[in-house]
């Protein structure tokens, strides 16, 4: 069944991680952080409002509408200076009219039941000339095949009902466009982006967070049977040894209008 975000046992699945210099790189490409009022939406354990923090912004306020993800996100990030966290929805953030330079959305809009109003959200808490930027995955990328620095693709070669969950639910690049410019953004732009998600030092290490499910809403959808196997399979196919995790992303970025 699918993730339940507001289940403690999940508390800190999505904590524990650093954002990669391959997201910072791709990041400071598109927009200028430096002195920035950041709004990082679904922002889960707080990994990238710390990143965006560290990239140089003035404030990065993030928001999620679990309360256990964000008492790990206030433990291990809420001491940052200008760095703060607030219960909200998507389409609901509860933040101030025209109050940040940026709204970043991260593996956050295949949540969400309606992409028009959560982009409306953001055209609201930005200020005029602000960036809208949604990294999530689209049904492309989610087409990627496996190998050993994208082992997420074998997900779907040894359970392909998978594929259905993923395609079902990840953004088009139309159905992000038709969101964006309904809430009256402009200057829409896509870009793709390989980020490394973690680095292992053994192969043994990654297998026991896939057998956790930990930060990987998909692999919900499997029993505990279907996941014992899964990792069986990941095993025969990985080297021993080390091992880089990337995973193909889609960059959406659009300016909010005067």
């Amino acid at each position: 069944m699918p993730i339940d975000f507001h289940d403690t046992v999940n508390r800190r699945t999505y904590s524990g991680r650093e954002a990669d210099a391959s997201w910072r790189a791709a990041i400071v490409e598109l927009v200028d952080p430096v002195g920035a009022d950041v709004v990082d939406v679904g922002c889960g354990g707080g990994t990238y409002t710390r990143a965006w923090h560290d990239l140089g912004a003035a404030t990065v306020t993030g928001v999620d509408f679990s309360e256990p993800i964000l008492a790990e996100a206030r433990a291990s990030h809420g001491d940052l200076p200008g760095v703060a966290f607030s219960r909200g929805e998507a389409a609901a953030t509860g933040l101030d009219t025209g109050s940040a330079d940026v709204v970043f959305e991260r593996a956050l809009v295949h949540h969400v039941p309606d992409l028009a109003t959560v982009a409306a959200e953001a055209a609201r808490v930005l200020r005029p000339g602000g960036t809208y930027l949604i990294q999530d995955r689209s049904p492309d990328d989610v087409a990627r095949p496996g190998s050993p620095d994208h082992p997420r693709g074998w997900l779907f070669e040894v359970f392909p009902r998978l594929l259905d969950v993923e395609n079902a639910r990840r953004p088009t690049d139309i159905a992000v466009a038709q969101a964006m410019a309904s809430a009256g953004f402009d200057s829409f732009t896509s870009t793709s982006l390989w980020e490394v998600r973690r680095q292992y030092a053994d192969r043994e290490v990654y297998l026991a967070e896939i057998g956790t499910r930990t930060g990987r809403s998909i692999l919900h959808e499997l029993s505990d049977a279907e996941l014992d196997r899964l990792v069986d399979e990941l095993r025969q196919r990985l080297p021993v040894g080390p091992v880089v995790e990337q995973d193909r992303w889609t960059l959406w970025l659009a300016v909010r209008g005067a």
